[in-house]
């Protein structure tokens, strides 16, 4: 249940208003010492956080709501579903300038990605976690939420679509990915290349999102939508048996996304499975289980109903066929969504 504090200063009734929702992760996170950079429990509001940064008030006014206070690997359809419209309700309204999220890093990147398929503004927002706790030595969440917070209230970040600010970079939804376990440098674009940089209050931007997003994406979510299309993830490998496509139609998945090998390449347990799931009418995407590079389409894609994933990885991929699914199940139009999306 969400709880919304508002924080008024008559001396700052000038500067932009930012409204930041709290969501849980080790950005909310106290260990019981200092050196603890493990185990530790997640409990503080995203009031506290707010105020453990003082130099926030200089560069914006806030509101702020607790849509969570979870580990991100707890984040379901119930949640995702509330926060995007919270962000949309709130981005709607003339006062606010942008939308900053302080979310959890495991999951970061799909909650990242699907707000840029629904987020119905051109507004900035921006997702912020941190990789060690708050009570931790060089703790990094305060100065990744000042940063955010820089970016969100920054004019040329407008029209920009979701943005992860970590680490000094300021990265786009569609294409950052975890890529280290605990290091504070774990979000990264590999092949892409970061949006920009920023320190302080400087922002610098150098690259631009090319594919659809927020307001020109037509991927939107209707008010009555309780839960997304299930999807599963099947992860390929030397020896993998056909039982993980079986169990995964049987429980009622209505699409299946391939973690596959080097190209998302089709191995014979694969196009059992692919088969399994074009007898079904279930929607099945080939994707990659290698960290760069893109799946483009191939002439089995036919042959065995298949969707080429281009650049997601299989995470990402499966955030957007769910989405997809709202409105398809045919595989040439799903493939147009994942060559635009």
């Amino acid at each position: 249940m969400s709880s919304q504090h508002t924080t008024h200063s008559s001396s700052h009734s000038e500067l932009p208003t930012v409204v930041v929702l709290g969501t849980g992760g080790t950005i909310a996170s106290s260990g019981a010492v200092a050196s603890q950079l493990s185990d530790y429990k997640v409990g503080q509001g995203v009031d506290a956080l707010i105020n453990a940064v003082p130099e926030l008030q200089t560069i914006a006014q806030f509101k702020y709501e607790q849509i969570s206070n979870i580990e991100s690997f707890l984040i379901n359809d119930e949640v995702l579903l509330k926060l995007a419209r919270h962000v949309n309700d709130w981005l709607a309204k003339p006062e606010v300038s942008g939308v900053v999220i302080t979310h959890g890093t495991d999951t970061l990147e799909e909650t990242a990605y699907f707000l840029n398929l629904v987020v119905q503004s051109d507004k900035p927002v921006v997702l912020v976690g941190a990789m060690r706790p708050a009570t931790a030595i060089s703790a990094d969440g305060p100065l990744n939420l000042y940063h955010a917070v820089v970016v969100a209230v920054n004019p040329q970040s407008v029209g920009r679509g979701v943005m992860v600010v970590m680490n000094d970079r300021i990265l786009a939804a569609r294409y950052v990915i975890k890529g280290h376990t605990t290091g504070v440098d774990a979000f990264i674009v590999p092949e892409q290349g970061a949006l920009g940089a920023v320190s302080g209050r400087n922002v610098q931007y150098f690259n631009q999102a090319t594919r659809l997003h927020t307001t020109s994406s037509a991927l939107h979510i209707a008010p009555s939508l309780k839960a997304l299309p299930a999807v599963d993830i099947v992860y390929d490998f030397q020896g993998a048996g056909v039982h993980m496509y079986e169990a995964a139609l049987h429980a009622g998945a209505q699409g299946i996304v391939l973690a596959g090998t080097g190209n998302g390449s089709l191995s014979g347990v694969a196009q059992a499975g692919a088969t399994l799931a074009a007898a079904k009418h279930v929607a099945f995407v080939r994707s990659t289980r290698v960290g760069q590079g893109s799946v483009r389409p191939s002439v089995k894609d036919t042959q065995f109903n298949c969707v080429a994933a281009q650049s997601l990885n299989p995470q990402k991929a499966r955030v957007l066929l769910r989405l997809a699914l709202l409105k398809t199940q045919d595989r040439e139009a799903l493939q147009q969504i994942f060559n635009e999306y």
